[in-house]
This record gives C-alpha cells, structure tokens and sequence, in this order.
C-alpha cells in the first residue's frame, strides 16, 4: 500500500488503481507478463495530486491485458468477477477497479477509458464512472492505448465522489451543485443509442425517462445524425495506428528492456495477442488511413456532436451505457441480444465509443436492477469541455433514481 500525505481532502480514503498506472510502490504490469517486473520511478500524474491530498492505494487491481478488451477476461492474471453474480464479467478494461468499487472493497479508484473502459464496468457494476473531456487529466504515467482517445477517469459509488477526485486532479471545484432538473432539456438520440436493446436494459431505460419527465424534465428525441458511421471510421484506423507507437514510447521510458513486439509476443490472453500481432503484419493500419481518420473523420465527428447539442437545444443526451446487461465469462467472442449472438466487444463499445473518439465527456450512473439482479447503467454525455455541468446535471438526475442494494457477496 501506498500511503497518501496527512490532512487532505482524501485524507486515509483508500482508492483502487487499475493496473496500467505508473505507482512508485507498487509494480504496473498493465495486466500483462511482458511488465511483470516494471517498478516506474514516478507515479503516474493524475495519481500524484491525489496521494498528495493524503489517500492510500489500496492495491493495483486487475484489467484486460493491456487494456484492449471489454470482458477483463485476462489470461495472464485470471478473471475479474461482477460483484453481482461472479459468473459474469465486470465489464472493461477497467473491469478491476469496477469490482472494488462495486463491492464495497474501496470507496472510490481510477480507471482509463480509451472506448468505454470506464464507463461499461460502471455500469455493468452498478456505480458511477466519469469519462472527462479528453487531455482534461494528464495522460502521463498511463500505459497507453492511443493519445488521441486515451484519458482516466473516476470510478466511484455517488456523482458527488466522482467529482471530488475530479477537482483534486485539476486543481479544480471538488464540489458539484445538482441542476434544477425542471426546465432542463436532454437529448434522447433514437437510432444508434437507443435501438436493439436487451429488453430488461429497455424497461430500466424506459422507467428513467417516466422519472425525468415527471420532474419537469424536457426530453428531445431524434437521431445524431452521422455519429455511428464517423465513429466507425474514425476510431479503429485511430487506436490502432497509434498503439503500436504509443507503447513504444512508453516502454522506451520505463527502461527500455523490451519494445512492442516482445511485449506482445508474452500476451497470455488470446485475443489480445492476436490483434495486437496482427498489427505488425496483415492488419498493420496504413498512415494515410491513419491521418484521413484523425484529421478529417474524427473533426467531422466533434462537429456531429457540436451539431447535435446546439440545434437540439439540449445540455446533454442519454441513453444506455451498454446495450445489455454483464455478459458470462467466457463469453469473450458471441453474447446473445434478443435472441441473436451478436460479437462482444463492438456490441458493449457500441454506445460509450463514439464520444470517445469524439473526445467529450460522459457520465455512466446506475440505474436499475434486471430481474437477474444484475446492475443496468444509463450515461450522460455532453458538448467538449462541458464536465462540470454534465456532473451537476448527473447527480441531479442520480438522486431521483432508485438506489442499487450492495451485492450479496
């Protein structure tokens, strides 16, 4: 454990810490063999602020290998379990952090979230997890997925924890005061966000509006239009050109004993492996595709999004987190919607991708319970540099849902 400066805003809180934060005590494997032995000599520099306003790492906690994946079904390391039924997963990459925090172990950690990897372990555990505007928080010390889209996050059980910990690494209000939800007007983007959901995801969404409407709120339906298909071709060509130079650097800093390719060559779990792999030969992204995607697709994607608050006239919009419940372990390839098996990993990035790429925040809070017991979350997302409003709006609305009963551990 490593403990934290006297008398400050966090002062004995222990916090849990996905595992691809730099920690001067701790190793940071980013669940991965190949940095089994990687002992950084600084903490990363969203973890700083916070040791120095006196909180404990309570340990470094498990993730997908990495970070590419959304099960933290990790085979180097085991799986991480969802604290309300552990045969299922948490969600990912931050899917560790998400159990720790859904199960009562830590009060509050930090995640990454590259495509969702906070946001969908919220969710899918049943707390709060916040993505803020990307380079908002300094991505220094991070084991890294792609510059562009990487940024941690806060994962904690009340909006109002989320942005303390939000204040304490900018420097920033460590406090939120809740919108008047009467008169507010919030988007409800049809189409892409809101179609095919697993129907007990449907009924929790249904029952949040039904609230929201009865507190005055104004809700807005119609599409975002051209969001799905520049996320589609904006944020793949982004993440995975740039990954294999982002690790690069990041190896190179932290002693330079390996590079990519042997890094990747250890990866246990076989889905990382492969992509990852592939990315030096066969699926190796070309650097024009690269720059069409970063320079022009994902601007026109900001813009989409620039678009749709302003001519909408809402503060934000909402829609599910993930369109489905926690899936089984193991289900790592195919899970079933509505009575088709649908893949994995593109079906629960599905909602939280586009704003990452896009670069805005989000908000996931819990929403409801399935029949199964299992945590629903709904998210908030709103225009880039927005964060402090889309948290006041978040715990406006987090305190006229139900709330969840702690797992039965």
């Amino acid at each position: 454990r490593a403990a934290g400066k006297a008398n400050g805003a966090l002062h004995g809180v222990p916090l849990a810490l996905k595992d691809n934060f730099d920690t001067v005590d701790l190793p940071t494997t980013g669940g991965t063999p190949g940095l089994k032995s990687n002992r950084p000599k600084q903490n990363a520099k969203v973890v700083q602020p916070l040791l120095d306003a006196g909180a404990i790492v309570l340990g470094k906690a498990n993730m997908h290998e990495l970070a590419y994946g959304i099960t933290n079904n990790n085979a180097a390391f085991g799986p991480a379990r969802n604290p309300y039924d552990p045969t299922r997963i948490p969600g990912g990459s931050s899917g560790g952090t998400g159990v720790a925090v859904g199960a009562r172990m830590a009060p509050a950690g930090l995640g990454s979230d590259t495509g969702g990897s906070v946001r969908i372990p919220a969710a899918l555990c049943g707390i709060v997890g916040f993505r803020p505007t990307t380079l908002r928080y300094s991505q220094a010390g991070i084991v890294p997925i792609s510059h562009t889209r990487d940024t941690a996050g806060p994962m904690t059980r009340s909006v109002a924890d989320a942005a303390l910990l939000d204040g304490i690494i900018t420097g920033g209000p460590t406090t939120v005061k809740p919108v008047g939800l009467k008169g507010l007007r919030i988007g409800i983007p049809r189409g892409h966000f809101n179609e095919n959901l697993e129907s007990e995801t449907a009924r929790i969404m249904g029952e949040v509006q039904a609230r929201l409407k009865q507190a005055g709120v104004g809700l807005v339906e119609g599409d975002a239009e051209d969001v799905a298909a520049l996320d589609g071709a904006a944020g793949f060509p982004i993440a995975l050109y740039e990954t294999i130079t982002d690790l690069n650097q990041y190896l190179a800093a932290h002693g330079g004993k390996l590079g990519y390719a042997e890094l990747v060559a250890q990866c246990g779990s076989p889905d990382v492996k492969g992509l990852l792999v592939s990315l030096l030969g066969e699926g190796a992204v070309p650097e024009a595709a690269y720059r069409e995607a970063a320079r022009k697709t994902r601007p026109a994607l900001q813009a989409a999004y620039a678009k749709y608050f302003r001519e909408r006239n809402v503060e934000a919009m909402l829609f599910p987190t993930t369109p489905l419940p926690a899936a089984k372990i193991g289900e790592d390839e195919t899970v079933m919607l509505n009575g088709v098996a649908v893949p994995t990993f593109p079906t629960f990035i599905r909602n939280t991708g586009p704003g990452s790429v896009g670069g805005i925040p989000g908000l996931s809070l819990p929403a409801g319970l399935t029949g199964q017991g299992l945590p629903v979350g709904i998210e908030l997302d709103g225009p880039a540099g927005q964060d402090q409003q889309i948290l006041a709006i978040g715990a406006a609305i987090e305190a006229i849902l139900p709330k969840l009963p702690p797992p039965k551990l």
